[in-house]
């Protein structure tokens, strides 16, 4: 289950989650944290987890459109209004400083003081004048671009943050809630489906985008973009009411009209929560009339007519069912004290949704203050539903649905939304009449309104796209009166997470001769890359892949997640040694990290005796800066990214790291592997394992150097271990000068990053370690000419015509100038990466270098 809010609240998720843990499903909800920290809970059999989302897509896109070329200068320095507050508070400070000082000395020096002064005050006006016309030739960067990605970029950071802790659990089924969610969903999926993992997403729509009144222009803009997208791409689609369903039918031509799931309140849930009451709560007596408004108030703008209507009711209160930090609310009783009736109006707390209808039915009548525009005005609202549960007349604004249904059924009556005596008079009905409209609430009404009726489509919805049957019965009582808690109640005890994935790589398996385990560091995903390498070349390995997570989303496939936080526990060291002794006979270790947990220290050393004696032959595979040495790698490199390394902390760290792993390696003949050529300087007695790359995802028939132009492409993981800053004043003065359009980004996803890639002309990897890594190796498999700086060793070791471009970080500007001078060499240099990405770094290669090890 994927929610773009904080699940806290959203009743239709937790309801759906519960229903289908019920049904025997296990259950993950995803949702938003509200603290910037990650946080796990279970509700009842439901795992919770709350990932942190850091805006930084949107924070750089927001910023592009703040400081595009050209806008800074045309609205004279001031882009955003705000500039212009700040500039009159500053020129108002300078005044303020310039009368003083004039105040002071007489004669010449007062005249020249004022003469200064009224010039400032007419440079500062002309500087407002021209502000006032550039702000009206240059673009409003709230105006939506027609492009969702950069309209509504809040969804790939989303998506940044949720895809690898879907990815990590592994679903058969992705239930994706509103079109916030629908790009991760149909991201993940896909990916999923990638590595080999077979997976449905279905869409739930709870209104209908296109209709719908959004808070900005960019949403408007964006949302319907997503939607028209990526829908046709769901396996299924369901909507909130047969409007909706009716309405996304029609304007996307779906083949299938989406199944309804209203959202209303479990029926076995109702009755139970006796000791809540809205009456009590409030503190009034049982013939006091109590009109209630619960649900949304963002889209029930219609609530301030109530208000101002209950002046002329005297005898009647109100209570509003909201949080005490509500913004709508506490307008709400703004209006309440500028009419006079804010003693009869209440704000309560919210209830959990299966105690919300024995809540409300102390009241006497329920409201709903819907306008034409709002969204859930295209449905019937849950809290109907609640009302009619609860017993409740009720009065509900005459628009769209909720009018023609209430009227249809004689549950209560309808008025005219902003017309205070239509309200009074709908409100008089209900109030005096209250048992006649309550009687008509029949069973029928009851049962359609039920969730459990509601969600038993859904339920085999759900058994059709998983390929399901049956399920196991769920095999404890269920339930709706749970609570979130921080760990599950009688949770299952695994000393190792399985990741439950269907590899891309032959498993381990005993009929095989060589049984090839590889972990745990995983960086990358190469351990991964590896595996399926070997596999494919050899039918004589199967293999298996660990990977220590940090507790964290890996975002990487492996057959075996284990929390780094639980290492240290005996019985998961136990579960690793009786993983590994008796089912590996060879094992690539990397990154020099323990693979039985921490009983025998904190690296790699400790193990070794173990897996001699149980026969299994170790090699040792080194990534980068667990075996780099700062030191070394600054004194041979002038280049170095350590010569711009201000953190001492962090060099002392790298340094006794290297040095603890050299250690190691000299105390022992185990064969040494490493992904960089670079690395040979650092660990002479090892060999270069080729990285591996999927070729085929990242191959592309997007030609390059065709627009007037270029794209190139620059994404640091760190800026200062890229050289980031050594060539980035220059590539921003060739996008100044209209030569190149510089695309400079960093903490995107995954997808986005390749389609970025895709998408660029050239592409920038570093100018400070001396080697060519991950990155610039799936840039060329892309067919992109890639700009690095090669150490001499590099070149020396790869040994054939490698065509990455070298260029140190002065050097970059004026490479890609040469580049776009002559784009015949650059697409011929593009077509040379993506044949040497594939003879090098399709896994082949790293495949036969390893057969000496797996004899």
């Amino acid at each position: 289950m994927i929610v773009a809010d904080t699940v806290t609240g959203n009743s239709r998720v937790q309801r759906v989650a519960l229903a289908a843990a019920y049904d025997g499903w296990d259950v993950m909800m995803i949702g938003r944290s509200s603290t910037g920290r990650g946080r796990e809970t279970w509700m009842g059999p439901v795992e919770v987890v709350r990932v942190p989302v850091v805006p930084l897509i949107e924070r750089q896109e927001n910023q592009r459109r703040r400081n595009a070329p050209g806008r800074r200068m045309l609205r004279a320095g001031m882009t955003v209004p705000a500039d212009v507050e700040r500039a009159h508070a500053v020129r108002a400070a300078a005044a303020r400083h310039q009368e003083e000082k004039i105040a002071g000395p007489a004669g010449l020096r007062r005249f020249a003081r004022r003469i200064g002064a009224r010039t400032r005050r007419d440079l500062f006006a002309a500087r407002l004048k021209a502000n006032r016309w550039g702000t009206r030739i240059t673009s409003d960067p709230s105006k939506p671009l027609g492009d969702w990605r950069r309209d509504v970029p809040s969804i790939l950071d989303f998506d940044r943050m949720m895809g690898p802790a879907i990815e990590e659990f592994r679903p058969d089924v992705i239930h994706a809630n509103d079109v916030a969610s629908l790009y991760t969903a149909a991201t993940a999926a896909a990916r999923l489906r990638g590595m080999g993992h077979d997976v449905r997403w279905l869409y739930d729509a709870a209104v209908h985008v296109a209709a719908t009144s959004w808070p900005t222009p960019r949403t408007v803009s964006g949302f319907p973009q997503v939607e028209r997208q990526y829908i046709h791409r769901a396996d299924a689609v369901i909507a909130a009411s047969p409007e909706i369903a009716a309405a996304l039918s029609d304007a996307h031509g779906l083949a299938t009209m989406p199944l309804v799931v209203r959202n209303t309140p479990p029926r076995a849930a109702v009755g139970r929560a006796t000791d809540k009451s809205v009456r009590a709560t409030v503190g009034l007596g049982e013939t006091t009339p109590l009109l209630v408004i619960a649900g949304d108030l963002r889209v029930q703008p219609a609530a301030a007519t109530a208000l101002e209507a209950l002046a002329a009711m005297p005898d009647v209160h109100l209570a509003i069912v909201a949080n005490q930090a509500d913004k709508t609310a506490a307008r709400l009783l703004t209006i309440g004290r500028d009419t006079g009736v804010s003693k009869r109006v209440h704000v309560v707390p919210c209830v959990a949704h299966h105690e919300m209808a024995d809540y409300l039915s102390s009241a006497d009548a329920g409201i709903l203050c819907h306008e034409p525009a709002a969204g859930e005005a295209q449905s019937i609202p849950t809290t109907f539903a609640e009302y009619m549960h609860a017993g409740l007349a009720v009065l509900v604004s005459d628009v769209q649905l909720l009018g023609a249904h209430v009227r249809s059924h004689g549950v209560g009556e309808a008025f005219e939304p902003g017309d205070q005596e239509s309200f009074r008079r709908g409100a008089r009905a209900v109030l005096d009449a209250r048992d006649v409209y309550a009687g008509r609430i029949s069973e029928d009404i009851l049962t359609e309104l039920s969730w459990e009726v509601q969600s038993a489509g859904l339920l085999e919805l759900y058994r059709q796209l998983g390929g399901i049957a049956a399920l196991p019965p769920y095999d404890d009582e269920a339930t709706w009166s749970v609570e979130e808690t921080p760990q599950r109640v009688n949770p299952p005890v695994t000393a190792v997470a399985s990741g439950r994935v269907e590899p891309t790589w032959r498993p381990l398996t005993p009929s095989t001769p060589i049984r090839l385990g590889l972990g745990p560091a995983n960086y990358a995903g190469q351990l991964a890359a590896i595996a399926q390498a070997v596999t494919r070349y050899r039918e004589d390995v199967s293999a298996e892949v660990t990977m220590h997570t940090g507790g964290k989303p890996p975002g990487y496939s492996a057959d075996v997640y284990a929390d780094t936080s639980t290492l240290h526990r005996l019985d998961v060291q136990v579960a690793h040694l009786r993983r590994i002794l008796p089912r590996y006979t060879h094992l690539i270790a990397d990154a020099f990290k323990p693979v039985f947990g921490t009983l025998n220290g904190n690296d790699i050393a400790g193990d070794l005796a173990a897996l001699e004696q149980a026969n299994i032959k170790v090699a040792l595979l080194a990534h980068g800066s667990e075996i780099r040495s700062p030191e070394q790698h600054r004194a041979r490199n002038p280049q170095s990214h350590f010569h711009d390394a201000r953190d001492t902390d962090l060099l002392n760290a790298l340094s006794r790291i290297a040095n603890r792993n050299r250690a190691i390696l000299a105390s022992t003949d185990l064969p040494v592997f490493v992904t960089t050529p670079d690395l040979l300087d650092d660990v002479p007695q090892a060999t270069w394992l080729p990285l591996v790359i999927d070729m085929d995802s990242w191959a592309t028939a997007t030609p390059i150097m065709e627009r007037e132009r270029p794209v190139v492409l620059h994404a640091p993981s760190a800026r200062w271990a890229k050289g980031t800053d050594r060539f980035l004043p220059a590539l921003l003065a060739l996008e100044n000068q209209g030569l190149i359009t510089l695309n400079l980004v960093e903490g995107l996803p995954w997808p986005e990053m390749q389609r970025q890639v895709k998408e660029a002309d050239i592409v920038v990897d570093q100018v400070a370690v001396g080697a060519y890594g991950a990155f610039a190796c799936e840039a060329m498999a892309a067919g992109k000419p890639v700009i690095a700086y090669l150490t001499e060793k590099v070149t020396e070791v790869v040994g054939e015509e490698l065509p990455i471009l070298n260029a140190t970080g002065a050097e970059v500007a004026t490479t890609i100038e040469h580049l776009v001078a002559d784009r015949e060499r650059a697409r011929t240099i593009g077509a040379a990466s993506a044949a040497y990405a594939r003879a090098v770094h399709d896994g082949t290669r790293s495949a036969r270098i390893l057969d000496d090890f797996l004899r």
